[in-house]
């Protein structure tokens, strides 16, 4: 049995279930309050339409250190291209509604109305950012997640046309590393970041090193939208 929560208090990590790997807690809310506390511990809401809201936090824990992304050559080639414009925090909303698009092989999403409304509202406090891909004036490819202290937590990603999405996951890494941030929570293990070069942590590890990097770290704000737009890929 898992907890139903009725204040933004997470039970200890160890408490999660190991089938389903990491369910930890249900209940409450979506509200800055609640995604802030869960984030500091590590804890992210994931659940579909018609379910409680449900609290994870499995073990190992996916990250990427944005120094250590792995850009293939044929990714570099398309970088130094600069086949997309780059932007930040112009469109999150949409970024938010193409990664809730359905997809090949995958029913439904969870990424619902409910979860676009919340994520918004963390956009609009400075705590939410979008990475996204642009090509003739439309929106191709992106990501979004949750920046606090010098942690990014990564939530999805999209892509329209080939090698958009990592496009942004290589533009969010070198912005990161530039501000000094500790790490990228992938959250669960996929081949294609594994490619990327993110690597699995014991969640003990990863809850530790959350202690130390979201301590520190720049006030939350909407980010530049050219900030990432003149990076030197040779």
């Amino acid at each position: 049995m898992i907890p139903w929560l009725d204040a933004p208090t997470f039970p200890p990590l160890e408490r999660a279930l190991a089938e389903p790997n990491g369910l930890l807690a249900a209940g409450g809310a979506l509200s800055p309050e609640w995604l802030l506390a869960a984030y500091r511990r590590g804890v992210f809401p994931w659940f579909s339409a018609g379910e409680p809201i449900l609290w994870w936090s499995p073990d190992p824990r996916l990250v990427l250190i944005p120094e250590r992304v792995h850009i293939s050559h044929s990714l570099r080639k398309v970088l130094r291209r600069r086949r997309f414009e780059v932007r930040l925090d112009t469109a999150f909303a949409a970024v938010m509604q193409a990664c809730a698009a359905p997809r090949a092989n995958a029913s439904g999403t969870w990424i619902t109305a409910e979860m676009q409304a919340a994520y918004l509202h963390m956009h609009e406090l400075g705590y939410a950012h979008s990475v996204e891909c642009w090509r003739d004036g439309r929106l191709v490819g992106g990501l979004y997640g949750i920046a606090l202290g010098r942690v990014f937590y990564g939530e999805s990603m999209f892509a329209h046309e080939t090698d958009a999405s990592k496009v942004a996951l290589a533009h969010l890494c070198r912005l990161l590393g530039l501000r000094a941030y500790g790490m990228i929570d992938c959250q669960m293990t996929t081949p294609h970041l594994l490619s990327m070069g993110a690597c699995e942590l014991p969640r003990k590890v990863f809850s530790a090193a959350l202690e130390r990097w979201t301590a520190e770290g720049p006030s939350p704000q909407r980010w530049a939208a050219d900030a990432a737009s003149a990076f030197d890929w040779t």
